[in-house]
């Protein structure tokens, strides 16, 4: 059936993102896992050619599905016709205004995989069944002193539980991407630790993990200008054998005690 859509269509796919997933059991699979209910309003990123888009609007009150390619708006629109169930946002997803919306249901442009994850972290909603690059979905749910902790992980585990539920072959898409691919199950709930300020713990965050083979002190000190505060003033009232690791080596929870004391600092500046 999806491959037929490819055909009738003439999509061919393998430029801007665009790899289309068309194994049927895994579409399903991805389905079952957002545990859709009939009142819900479902926000779908980069519905292509709508393959994911039928099955959500079979489960969900409302399906809201962005695209940019104009080629593909007009396949969902011939597709799908004036279907009350779906709404279609044609356009950039990093530029246009997110709906109200329960749960996201999405296979999601490689590229901007993270700045789509953290616009998505601003907004209320239930539960999100997102595909990503298997390599992104491993840094999103890794822990500290492995190879893959990154600031990725820590701001996902700021603002949601994360954890891998499927890994994806190459041969489930058409064309076939380079990469292998994984479905990541995010719940967002409140922060299991407290920051003084969640922007400044984030440009934190990217601040010393831009610099993460340095130890934390050498980090904080070449981003003074970012951070608006130079330790060497207070450096005594910091815990040293932090200052003294690097930022793979510090849970998230240490990572948002170091910037809550900057912050501190900075306000009695």
């Amino acid at each position: 059936m999806v491959h037929n859509i490819l055909r009738k269509y003439g999509i061919r796919g393998g430029d801007h993102d665009q790899h289309f997933l068309v194994d049927e059991r895994i579409l399903d699979r991805i389905v079952e896992a957002a545990d859709i209910q009939p009142h819900e309003t479902i926000l779908e990123i980069g519905a292509g050619i709508g393959n994911l888009t039928e099955r959500l609007m079979k489960r969900a009150k409302k399906v809201v599905a962005i695209e940019r390619d104009p080629a593909l708006v007009d396949v969902l629109r011939d597709r799908f016709g004036d279907d009350g169930r779906l709404e279609i946002i044609p356009g950039d997803v990093l530029e246009v205004e997110f709906p109200a919306f329960d749960k996201v249901v999405s296979n999601l442009p490689y590229s901007i995989s993270s700045e789509i994850t953290f616009k998505l972290f601003r907004h209320d909603f239930r539960l999100g069944i997102l595909m990503y690059q298997y390599e992104f979905a491993q840094r999103m749910v890794a822990h500290a002193n492995s190879e893959d902790y990154s600031r990725l992980s820590v701001n996902a585990h700021y603002f949601a539980d994360a954890s891998i539920i499927m890994k994806i072959p190459r041969g489930a898409f058409s064309p076939p991407p380079e990469v292998l691919s994984a479905v990541v199950r995010l719940e967002p709930r409140p922060a299991p630790f407290e920051v003084a300020d969640r922007e400044y713990f984030l440009h934190f965050v990217t601040a010393v993990f831009g610099q993460r083979r340095k130890k934390i002190r050498n980090s904080i000190i070449r981003n003074k200008q970012l951070l608006g505060i130079d330790i060497r003033d207070f450096v005594d009232e910091i815990p040293q054998e932090m200052l003294d690791r690097r930022p793979e080596n510090l849970e998230p929870e240490e990572l948002a005690r170091l910037a809550n004391i900057l912050y501190a600092h900075k306000q009695n500046t």
